[in-house]
């Protein structure tokens, strides 16, 4: 039966129901209902309704409500106030919940049979996977800041290379699974759903680790791998400040279906409080959507770009960036027509066009060493040169994962220790649109290396802009699938795909590729520091470049609506990441840390707290991959007068040459006292990576 029934504003709001799936297992939902049946719009994701994504969940479900949609938001089984276990992530168990879960609402008295799925990050990816499966009820999704390829696309890898914010995540889930349901949602049987939740507790991390390829593990719910497979109209959503973005411009380049693709400045939210700016009216655009695909009002929805993405201009790079500077623009269909390849030559004086021949010196470059801070000839002492794996401190997140603080820095510092080539200033602005790509020929001193490349906006002065940048597992094939270890001093061919962007560079700015073979800390470094020598004569960089149709198509979202949310107090106010970072005088040892200090907020209609804190530290020593470490503590803090739960997840990783050491720890404190506490050690071969 459902339980605390309120009506606002002609919405009747339902806070706790339960929808039975598979296995005898309920999970919990959140109705908000309008007076009549209506289309429905559901969202599931691990991250609770009741409390950590209440006031997100209020600002988008409360205004559908209020324009005649159904909404319905579900906690994933194991988390939240549903029962059952999650050990992982996209489990078939979890996605055939969701189709269970839609035929359900489309049976219900209050919902006219048509069903709309919408979701940001996992609730995006999740999304995606149900509209693969075509059940017949679901007529239209919304996908934000989601992926399509779980490999080379998601927290966990890029270019198969390992990310530590896989690590990251690997302490932060944990913790938030570990949480209980609200007892005064789930009911008597709160604390025995809670325990045999602790009970089947998991260190997911340790998958994520293990499986270095693209393999059936990573191509399980990844919907690159079924092109074709969705049918229904499909709005993309994503932003240029998360990694995400790329799957966007993926599936409209894939798929033939109906699918419209927006990309922002933002990162890895909604769009709506997105940061950087500017924002736009996302739960406005959504309606449309929901209108034209659930309703059949013809109100223009079809009519609009296929692709609307923010062009980035050259900002000073900085932490912290409220508005990114650029404009919107349309593609009427993409691939586009508007945007052509341009060749640009690795030449021993810098970038030239693949159209003329470089000025400088008559002879053919001969071989670049990679390790240099400058471009070294073959028989340049190196004895005193940086380590490539120094690399990196000036990157930011990798995912930029909403945190308020967290975007590429100034990467002059990072450049003068890698190899790099520049253009001549430009004469004239120049518009990239699309992926670029590098072709390379490289040899390697080691059988295991990674190949990172960086596009750079070079201001005549001022700080240097990273606009792109990629990463490669030079050990495995194109796919990702099969170890292809390097045979030391033999040249290979290697392709770099960089993420798809929107960058402008200005008239009077350089290009620069910067080269190195480390990112530390945004990825784990090889089992020992790699030489590599590039070949310049047999390598190419090809920009996507946009140039402009004599007519512009214009672009116009409304603004931010102001969205009704929960009451709530700010007990300790959220305030930006803190970060700091240093070397050891005596060991030359590099440390970054950061924080997100603790914040906790009060719901006051539900009597109920929650809060967090994440802490960070990575410690790296040159030329000692085996001192390379990264360690995350996340808490969790959930409770109400005369109750608190307080969760800790803390994921380490070290690695040897031959094994990967990743440690995690789990605890769980109800009143101040231990109540729960695991602890994994396992160790993991490292084979290719």
């Amino acid at each position: 039966m459902p339980i605390h029934e309120t009506e606002r504003g002609g919405v009747r709001e339902v806070e706790h129901v339960w929808v039975p799936v598979s296995g005898g297992v309920r999970l919990s939902a959140r109705l908000w209902l309008p007076g009549r049946p209506a289309p429905a719009v559901l969202e599931t994701i691990p991250y609770r309704k009741r409390d950590m994504v209440r006031v997100r969940d209020e600002r988008n479900h409360a205004f559908f409500a209020r324009h005649g949609y159904a909404c319905v938001r579900v906690d994933m089984r194991g988390s939240g106030d549903s029962e059952g276990l999650m050990t992982d992530m996209y489990l078939p168990e979890e996605r055939d919940d969701v189709l269970t879960v839609i035929d359900w609402i489309a049976r219900q008295p209050w919902c006219d049979g048509s069903v709309g799925m919408m979701g940001t990050s996992w609730g995006g990816t999740a999304s995606l996977q149900a509209a693969a499966r075509r059940p017949e009820a679901l007529r239209a999704i919304i996908a934000v800041c989601a992926t399509d390829d779980r490999f080379d696309d998601d927290i966990h890898h890029m270019g198969g290379c390992l990310l530590t914010d896989s690590v990251e995540w690997g302490a932060t889930l944990p913790a938030i699974l570990a949480l209980p349901p609200d007892p005064r949602t789930a009911g008597p049987g709160w604390r025995r759903m809670w325990r045999e939740r602790l009970e089947g507790a998991a260190f997911p991390l340790e998958h994520w680790i293990r499986h270095e390829t693209r393999d059936a593990y990573w191509r399980r719910g990844a919907v690159n791998e079924t092109p074709g497979a969705i049918a229904c109209p499909a709005l993309l959503v994503g932003g240029w400040s998360d990694r995400y973005s790329n799957t966007v411009m993926n599936l409209l380049a894939r798929e033939n279906g109906p699918f419209w693709g927006i990309v922002g400045p933002w990162g890895h939210h909604y769009p709506a409080p997105g940061r950087p700016g500017p924002g736009i009216g996302f739960q406005a655009e959504a309606l449309r959507w929901w209108d034209r695909w659930l309703r059949g009002v013809d109100n223009g929805v079809d009519g609009e770009p296929r692709l609307r993405v923010w062009m980035q201009a050259y900002t000073a790079p900085r932490n912290r960036l409220p508005r990114r500077p650029g404009r919107w623009i349309a593609e009427r269909s993409w691939p586009s027509p508007n945007v052509a390849p341009r060749h640009c030559r690795l030449a021993r004086n810098g970038l030239a066009d693949g159209a003329e021949r470089a000025a400088g010196p008559a002879r053919e470059p001969g071989l670049l060493f990679l390790v240099s801070p400058a471009l070294a000839d073959e028989g340049s002492a190196t004895a005193a040169v940086p380590e490539a794996r120094e690399v990196g401190s000036a990157s930011g997140d990798t995912g930029y994962f909403g945190r308020e603080g967290g975007l590429p820095l100034d990467q002059r510092e990072d450049d003068a220790r890698s190899l790099v080539f520049e253009s001549a200033p430009l004469d004239e602005a120049l518009e990239i649109l699309g992926a670029a790509r590098l072709r390379a020929t490289i040899e390697s001193d080691r059988r295991i290396a990674t190949l990172v490349a960086r596009l750079n906006d070079v201001p005549p002065e001022g700080g240097v802009a990273r606009a792109s940048y990629a990463v490669r597992n030079l050990a495995l094939d194109d796919a990702g699938r099969t170890p292809r270890p390097l045979a030391p001093g033999e040249p290979v061919e290697v392709s770099l795909d960089f993420p798809n962007t929107a960058y402008r560079f200005e008239a009077g700015h350089r290009i620069r590729l910067a080269l190195s073979s480390a990112c530390w800390p945004l990825i784990w470094p090889s089992p020992r520091p790699a030489r590599l020598r590039v070949h310049p004569a047999r390598a190419r960089l090809t920009l996507p470049v946009r140039v402009p149709p004599a007519r512009e198509a214009r672009v116009a979202f409304s603004g931010p609506v102001r969205a009704e949310g929960p009451e709530t107090r700010a007990l300790i106010p959220l305030r930006p990441l803190e970060r700091r970072s240093g070397v050891d005088a005596g060991t030359g040892e590099r440390s970054l840390r950061w924080r997100q200090p603790r914040w906790r907020q009060r719901f006051v209609g539900i009597d109920l707290e929650f809060g967090s804190e994440t802490r960070a530290e990575h410690r790296i020593a040159p030329g000692d991959a085996a001192r390379a470490s990264t360690r995350f503590e996340h808490r969790l803090h959930l409770g109400r007068e005369g109750w608190t739960v307080e969760v800790t997840g803390i994921a380490e990783l070290r690695a040897s040459e031959s094994a990967y050491h990743p440690r995690g720890v789990l605890e769980v404190r109800e009143n101040g006292k231990l109540v729960f506490e695991r602890h994994w050690e396992p160790v993991i071969p490292r084979t290719c990576s």
